[in-house]
């Protein structure tokens, strides 16, 4: 129970740093949200042929930007402890490794939930969706796809941080293994927007569900092996 308690309690630190500091600036949700919601208006603009055409359009608006923008907030939390040694100095500390992962993962989810709550609106309001019905479990569905997002791109944030063209290095290597969450949360989407009942989209939570479990899994058991080498 004290290796637990004092697991989460350095996870909790981590992430309220990496927070207070983005509370300081703004500079990772700023910058994140504006591409986003770019995007987003872009994809609204070009693919948008009226109603007939918004139930099926309006999923991948709504995630991909999302996709875009998270590359975006991993490198620059990232880049962050690559100034100063401030990574030197969080592996030195007594946080055990899984707790760093956690900690910095946390941070992530919460960036990018700030990213989706401006771009879902500035969707909705594009494509003339009514998600009024729909608000939950598409709260839901972004929920469980964002924490896939969140671990598995902490864990090969950490992996790229070093390296030169970190940011090339990430979306290349982050993209293809987001693409079972990205591709369930487009599809759910479209059947929730389709009218769909919640106990249709079970397969989809089921897959989240695994995929979130592998993710924060494999990100305890190897971002220690990671960010020591």
């Amino acid at each position: 129970m004290a290796l637990l308690t004092r697991f989460f309690r350095a996870a909790i630190a981590i992430a309220w740093k990496d927070l207070r500091i983005e509370l300081r600036t703004g500079e990772i949700v700023t910058t994140a949200g504006f591409f986003a919601v770019l995007v987003a208006v872009m994809a609204s603009l070009a693919f948008y042929g009226g109603p007939s055409t918004a139930e099926k359009v309006a999923p991948g608006a709504l995630w991909l930007p999302v996709a875009f923008a998270s590359v975006l907030a991993l490198s620059r939390t990232w880049q962050r402890e690559r100034e100063e040694g401030a990574l030197t100095g969080i592996l030195i500390s007594p946080a055990p490794r899984g707790a760093i992962f956690v900690g910095k993962a946390i941070g992530v989810f919460a960036f990018v939930v700030a990213v989706e709550c401006v771009v879902v609106p500035v969707v909705a309001l594009m494509m003339h969706v009514d998600l009024a019905e729909a608000l939950p479990t598409l709260a839901l569905l972004f929920a469980l796809g964002t924490i896939g997002l969140a671990a598995t791109g902490t864990l090969f944030g950490a992996m790229t941080v070093r390296t030169r063209a970190r940011d090339l290095v990430l979306a290349s290597v982050l993209f293809p293994l987001l693409s079972p969450t990205l591709l369930a949360g487009i599809g759910a989407t479209r059947e929730l927007l389709s009218g769909a009942p919640f106990d249709e989209l079970y397969d989809y939570f089921l897959l989240f569900g695994v995929f979130d479990s592998v993710a924060i899994a494999g990100g305890i058991g190897l971002f220690g092996t990671l960010v020591d080498e």
